[in-house]
């Protein structure tokens, strides 16, 4: 019988916290395949104002982020990936897909545009 578990790559973590700029440059560079560890613990609580967990300007950052990363998803350009690793321990991926050949070398641009 076949394995029909799907295989998720490894995503590589930056050194610092990836900001929604770093992550449109990275994707506009990814290989189709290519995983980046966008974030790690638990995105839905830290990003909660109520909680408090981050400073305000982290947790801004941190949404911003996690925004972008679901609309580059929902745009077709990458998978998200949420991994337990523990408990209240995540890792959330992002997953670059292959780009059409038209779209792919102004990809780039609106991404860093939108961004900035």
């Amino acid at each position: 019988m076949m394995d029909m578990q799907p295989t998720i790559p490894t995503g590589t973590a930056p050194a610092v916290p990836l900001t929604e700029a770093a992550l449109c440059r990275w994707l506009g560079a990814a290989a189709p395949g290519d995983a980046i560890t966008y974030f790690r613990g638990t995105l839905a609580r830290s990003i909660c104002p109520q909680l408090g967990l981050l400073d305000p300007a982290e947790r801004v950052a941190l949404a911003r982020l996690a925004g972008r990363a679901w609309m580059l998803c929902e745009q077709g350009l990458a998978h998200l990936v949420q991994r337990r690793r523990g408990e209240e321990d995540f890792e959330y991926l992002i997953i670059a897909r292959r780009r059409p050949r038209r779209a792919a070398s102004a990809i780039l641009p609106m991404l860093l545009a939108e961004a900035a």
